[in-house]
C-alpha cells in the first residue's frame, strides 16, 4: 500500500502498539534508543512512546542512520514479508 496518503501521527502510534500490517509501506518507524527501524507491524516489543521517530521511507530512516530490523526487514521491498516462510 503506497500513495499520498496522510497519516496522523496518533494514528501511527496506534498502528504501531497494534502490529496493524494495514500500514505497511506507508511509514516506517525508527527506535532512537536502538538505532533500528521496522514496519508499523513489527511484533518486536512495543518501544516507549517517546523513543519513536516516523520515516516515510526506508531510505529515510537509513539516511538519518538507521538500520534495519532484522525481524521485519523493512529493507526488503516483498510486501508480505513472512520471516518463517523458510521454517515452515
Amino acid at each position: 500500500m503506497q500513495g499520498n496518503i496522510v497519516v496522523s501521527e496518533d494514528e501511527k502510534w496506534n498502528a504501531v502498539i497494534s502490529c496493524n500490517k494495514y500500514y505497511d509501506g506507508l511509514f516506517y518507524y525508527a527506535v532512537k534508543t536502538t538505532g533500528i527501524f521496522c514496519r508499523p507491524s513489527c511484533k518486536a516489543k512495543t518501544p516507549l512512546k517517546e523513543n519513536i521517530l516516523f520515516f516515510n521511507s526506508v531510505d529515510d530512516a537509513m539516511k538519518e542512520g538507521f538500520r534495519p530490523c532484522k525481524l521485519c526487514r523493512p529493507d526488503i521491498k516483498e510486501h508480505n514479508f513472512e520471516p518463517n516462510r523458510e521454517l515452515i
